[in-house]
């Protein structure tokens, strides 16, 4: 089964396409500018250059629906959708999050941490289970202070996200590590992806929105 994977909830817009489980193309790039709108498109044509297939050859539509930035969030979503109206394939969703904890499972953390940057000292977040990926905290918006996360003081804790930049500088955590280059990535949407699937778990593409977890703030223009 061939299936494409659409990334955009951070500022690495990311796509790739798999065959079940085998990686067959992966094009992505972080940028300070957040480059969706340019590049998505873009990128699909590469990736699936790059596997050797046609679209018509696509199965099935994979997201990373968020949390994440607002207008990235979006454009995935219309893309997704418009690809699976026009093949008519189904979509699957998966929390973007959880794509940052995949490479770094059955490592020697206890726990994985992952940090999305969202305003000032807030950070998209949840909690998972070092070694099984086992979500133990739900995803939530928290604003950060020298008290968060104290309750692994004494544990081994992984935080990834470019939100970590921010907690590293306040968290009082000795055993902790702390990894900023780490970006939801669509390679690491498959394995979810295709549990979904086998399971027949998906988006009702009529009704279906993105994970924003937060309302939309935009800056008001100066009359």
């Amino acid at each position: 089964m061939k299936i494409l994977y659409l990334e955009t909830s951070s500022k690495n817009c990311s796509v790739a396409i798999s065959d079940n489980e085998k990686l067959l193309c992966l094009c992505e790039e972080v940028s300070e500018n957040y480059k969706q709108s340019e590049s998505l498109h873009t990128f699909v044509e590469w990736a699936l250059e790059g596997a050797g297939i046609s679209m018509k050859e696509i199965e099935a539509v994979s997201l990373g629906k968020g949390p994440g930035s607002y207008t990235g969030l979006r454009i995935g979503a219309a893309s997704a959708k418009g690809f699976c109206y026009g093949l008519k394939v189904p979509l699957v969703a998966v929390n973007s999050l959880e794509s940052m904890i995949e490479p770094f499972l059955g490592t020697h953390y206890d726990f994985i941490v992952p940090l999305i940057d969202a305003r000032r000292m807030e950070v998209y977040t949840a909690v998972y289970d070092g070694r099984t990926g086992e979500e133990l905290s739900e995803t939530i918006a928290k604003i950060l202070d020298e008290t968060s996360f104290e309750e692994f003081k004494n544990k081994k804790v992984l935080f990834v996200g470019d939100g970590a930049t921010k907690a590293k500088d306040i968290l009082n955590l000795p055993q902790a590590d702390f990894k900023e280059d780490v970006y939801p990535s669509a390679q690491y949407l498959i394995k979810k992806s295709l549990e979904r699937i086998e399971k027949k778990e998906f988006e009702d593409m009529a009704y279906f929105e993105p994970f924003y977890l937060k309302d939309f703030h935009g800056v008001k223009k100066k009359s």
